[in-house]
């Protein structure tokens, strides 16, 4: 990150894109599934459905390495590709074929125009001022959980608030192309971009992501099923947020120090995290405590985990196009279908034992990283 600031209105137009991308996830990820559950869906398609998008995301990096550039013209027409999927959402949520082919489309839209505006956010602000900006994405996820939370009573008002989030989004998000300054040559002719080279590390977080599987796409049933109501579960929600929200705000510090022992400490949060939820289910103060750990195993390991990625190689846009294709693309596509194959009891118990896995090739990435450099 560059330590200077670009002035004008990059800070607003950013915080103003995060804050509705993430509330269009906070949609898609916190209110879909039981609305889907609603409409007759069984939790083993649920999984189906939420892992289209994430696949997606993994295939588009390899098509940006040999074949495509993320151009702004590119990234302008995944903006309108997202809108045009959530619209066809609501055409074709009552059909589980259609449906998921829509999802297909999303999550190849998706998948493009985050990694553009993190490239350009990272470039742009020191790592203290990125904190502070990205928050407005957690703010956004938190407002909509709170507010579908209490007033969502018919399923298809979820699509409705989807496509008008995501509408907004495209509309913030088309004022940041101006502010694109970075080039570099084509991808493919650029013989020093490896991932082979750090495999420990991208199949570190690959099953990090495949552990959030069954808290992203099952949380919301999960505690519900435990007796713990929509409105409380939604509160939780937005409880971890908020924590997620005073790690951004403060840890700017802490990225000054070794990345790979703050991303080794979020993994092992994280697994201590899932253990809480699988121990205790139906406990409204345990849970509240395990949600607590998102400012770690989400808000420090993601900025920690990207910035890491930044400085690893020079092909800024396509590196974060793999960080969010390997992780949030193939790790939540596996994670998706693998909850909703578990989903259960022993869930989360899985999901912990996944996320141990994580750091245990993390910490042979660290040691071979030593030898590599």
């Amino acid at each position: 990150m560059s330590q200077t600031e670009r002035p004008g209105l990059l800070s607003p137009l950013l915080g103003a894109y995060y804050f509705f991308y993430f509330a269009l996830v906070g949609v898609y990820v916190i209110f879909m599934p039981k609305v889907l559950v609603a409409l007759g869906y069984s939790t083993v398609e649920v999984g189906i459905v939420y892992a289209a998008a994430p696949f997606m995301r993994f295939l588009l990096p390899f098509l940006f390495r040999h074949f495509l550039e993320l151009t702004p013209k590119v990234y302008l027409l995944s903006l309108l590709l997202s809108f045009i999927a959530t619209l066809l959402f609501i055409g074709t949520v009552r059909t589980f074929e259609f449906y998921l082919a829509a999802n297909l489309l999303f999550g190849a839209a998706v998948g493009i125009s985050l990694p553009y505006v993190e490239t350009i956010a990272l470039a742009s602000l020191t790592k203290t001022s990125y904190g502070r900006v990205r928050l407005w994405g957690s703010l956004g996820f938190m407002g909509i959980a709170l507010w579908l939370g209490k007033v969502l009573e018919v399923p298809f008002e979820a699509l409705y608030y989807l496509s008008s989030m995501t509408f907004l989004t495209l509309l913030f998000g088309a004022l940041l192309v101006r502010y694109d300054t970075i080039s570099h040559p084509v991808a493919k002719d650029d013989d020093a971009f490896s991932i082979s080279k750090y495999w420990a590390f991208w199949i570190s977080v690959f099953l990090m992501q495949v552990g959030f599987g069954g808290f992203y796409n099952f949380f919301t049933i999960y505690e519900t099923s435990h007796g713990i109501s929509l409105e409380m579960t939604s509160w939780m929600w937005s409880f971890g947020v908020i924590c997620e929200i005073v790690m951004l705000y403060f840890q700017g510090p802490l990225l000054q120090r070794n990345l790979l022992n703050i991303l080794q400490f979020a993994i092992l949060v994280t697994t201590i995290r899932w253990l809480l939820l699988y121990l205790f289910p139906g406990s409204i103060v345990w849970t509240f405590a395990s949600q607590s750990l998102h400012a770690i195993s989400f808000a420090l390991y993601h900025t920690a985990a990207i910035t890491y990625v930044f400085s690893l190689y020079t092909q800024k846009k396509l590196a974060q196009q793999f960080f969010l294709g390997i992780a949030f693309g193939l790790g939540g596509s596996i994670g998706a279908l693998l909850s909703g194959q578990i989903y259960g009891e022993k869930m989360f118990l899985v999901e912990a034992l996944i996320t141990f896995m994580a750091f245990v090739v993390l910490w042979i990435h660290q040691k071979r990283k030593e030898n590599i450099v």
